[in-house]
């Protein structure tokens, strides 16, 4: 018995604020909304999917944003990631240095922390 990879990630976001969801994850990180069940479209929230990426935004009464624990997604371009997020009002975070990766941090609309890489 083995766990052979991650289905999905799954952050806490605040009823109402499905926009802020969309306008972050699919306009400014380019990962795609994608429809949600019609079993599980009524409890609000947004998933967002592209390839093997799928980072799912839930509803979350008394909702506190995740300041530790986070997503790490990949980018390509991580300079113009970074530029695209603080000419959208973003705050950028630099952390210690990790071997073969070039990363940033950024919150989401909700405060959820969000690590950046890019492999050098």
């Amino acid at each position: 018995m083995a766990i052979t990879g991650i289905d999905h990630i799954q952050l806490a976001m605040p009823a109402g604020e499905e926009q802020a969801a969309r306008e972050f994850y699919d306009g400014l990180l380019g990962i795609p909304e994608v429809p949600k069940p019609a079993s599980l479209a009524g409890r609000g929230g947004c998933w967002f999917e592209t390839g093997s990426v799928r980072l799912h935004l839930g509803v979350e009464q008394n909702f506190s944003p995740a300041k530790k624990a986070h997503p790490a997604l990949l980018t390509d371009n991580l300079a113009a990631l970074v530029h695209a997020l603080e000419a959208a009002g973003y705050a950028i975070v630099e952390d210690q240095p990790l071997e073969k990766y070039d990363r940033r941090f950024v919150n989401d609309p909700f405060g959820n922390r969000i690590e950046l890489m890019q492999p050098r």
